[in-house]
């Protein structure tokens, strides 16, 4: 738990400038390979958050809008936050067909709170950017008094172990400080921890969890792409992250036929403002 709380605010202590600017060198590939979050998991969202055509969402740090589109089906209004210049504009473009949905080139931080009394803050694998003393009274803020807080999360795509040890050789040899392979166990003590920062805000109550594993295939170059939009991998320097990534296109290549079979939890944390 002291762990994560460490790894949380290295994130959220970055400078806002920073924090806006992250992603902008993995932008497309973000919107391009990040998985999206399956739609049984959406489904339970929408039963449990009691979602329906006359709610009112607001969303933190939308991205691309990776989760936005399948909640905008809904014919919903949504007021989405993203600070992110490129992310902004992509999301744009994502949700062209939704006229229900407005996005806003602005943080959480600095956008003003209006009482506008929202039936749910969803935050998509974003919430982790903001320093929780932030956070969680901002968003209760924002929430109608019977308003949910919907935490929804990707784990990072992880290939079978046996093939994993495979590619730890690569890493080994260019980035062994990006040698690590998350079980099944770990990731879902990451999830738990999560979802007790929630409650330990002390502004929500009532944490429904619930998570989904999908399995996906990525040829090589999806691979790497979406590796590409890691933060660990955004900080490396150019010359190893070119060593490192030829290393593993060749491996792939030559062991594995070009492609991996991969998988990834994605989880839902709900609350309800207390």
């Amino acid at each position: 738990m002291e762990d994560l709380k460490q790894t949380i605010i290295s994130y959220s202590s970055r400078s806002l400038e920073q924090r806006k600017n992250w992603y902008s060198p993995a932008a497309e590939a973000y919107n391009k390979a990040r998985p999206r979050y399956p739609k049984n998991l959406i489904h339970q969202v929408v039963e449990i958050a009691q979602l329906s055509t006359n709610s009112k969402i607001l969303e933190v740090g939308c991205g691309p809008a990776t989760a936005t589109v399948a909640f905008a089906q809904l014919g919903c209004s949504m007021f989405c936050l993203e600070p992110n210049p490129d992310f902004f504009q992509l999301a744009q473009q994502n949700c062209q067909p939704y006229p229900n949905v407005e996005i806003q080139n602005i943080s959480f931080e600095e956008w003003t709170t209006e009482a506008l009394g929202f039936d749910a803050v969803l935050a998509a694998s974003s919430f982790h950017w903001i320093s929780p003393e932030v956070g969680y009274p901002k968003a209760a803020n924002a929430l109608q008094e019977s308003g949910y807080l919907i935490l929804l999360w990707n784990k990072e795509l992880q290939p079978c172990y046996q093939v994993y040890q495979r590619l730890s050789e690569v890493y080994q040899v260019y980035a062994p400080s990006l040698d690590r392979y998350e079980d099944r166990e770990t990731q879902e003590d990451i999830l738990r921890g999560l979802g007790k920062i929630v409650i330990d805000s002390g502004q929500f109550k009532d944490l429904i969890s619930g998570q989904v594993t999908s399995e996906v295939t990525y040829t090589v170059d999806e691979y790497l792409t979406v590796l590409n939009t890691y933060s660990p991998y955004l900080k490396l320097d150019p010359q190893t992250k070119n060593a490192l990534f030829a290393g593993l296109k060749h491996r792939i290549e030559h062991e594995f036929g070009g492609s991996l079979q991969l998988s990834y939890i994605s989880a839902f944390h709900i609350a309800q403002k207390s």
